[in-house]
């Protein structure tokens, strides 16, 4: 009776174990998960691995920590908009499609990158008390504005052109736009900084 007891009980911690197992296995991999997202187990290590890092349970060290943190990111960020470096470039500036922008605007001579000397030129000779020079200085700001409307969209339209044939299968929203706002800017103040002389093709 002794040994059918023990058999009997033996099987049953077999089986409680075998159970524990299969329960440890279907909390530690859920077979639901998207494929490419992390098991439930794993995001909770990862989660609390990015806390451990993140906080240290002293707020003015965490502050510390923090600020830190900031002011190397902007060092690479300032680094990275006068080399070009991808990796720490903004949001904005990041990317295959604002790079090629860049490059395009930069090749080209705008009319619009003398907008900022021509229009200091043009208010000095507005304050000129003679009639003649402040007429002057009003057909020359009237040419100035219609010669940038006219390069801007003759720009525009190259560009969005260039931009269909080469990232037609890319999201483009907004590269026209950030190409006409580069065109404001003299070459040489222009951020990230200009990676190709002008007449190279990008």
């Amino acid at each position: 009776m002794g040994f059918v007891f023990g058999s009997r009980s033996s099987k049953e911690e077999k089986a409680a174990a075998t159970d524990k197992v299969s329960a440890d296995l279907s909390k530690s991999r859920d077979p639901q998960a998207p494929k490419g997202r992390p098991t439930p187990k794993r995001a909770v290590a990862q989660s609390q691995r990015k806390a451990a890092v993140v906080s240290t349970g002293n707020r003015k060290e965490d502050a510390r920590r923090a600020r830190e943190r900031r002011r190397v990111e902007l060092a690479k960020q300032r680094e990275a908009l006068a080399s070009g470096d991808e990796r720490y470039l903004p949001a904005r500036d990041k990317g295959p499609v604002r790079r090629f922008v860049r490059d395009f605007v930069d090749s080209r001579f705008s009319v619009a990158e003398m907008f900022l000397p021509l229009a200091v030129v043009i208010l000095v000779l507005s304050m000129i008390r003679q009639p003649q020079i402040q007429n002057a200085a009003l057909l020359l700001w009237l040419a100035v504005i219609a010669l940038i409307i006219l390069d801007s969209v003759a720009l525009a339209f190259r560009l969005r052109k260039a931009l269909n044939e080469r990232f037609a299968d890319q999201p483009r929203r907004g590269a026209v736009a950030y190409g006409l706002m580069r065109t404001l800017q003299m070459r040489r103040l222009r951020l990230p900084k200009p990676q190709v002389k002008r007449g190279e093709r990008p």
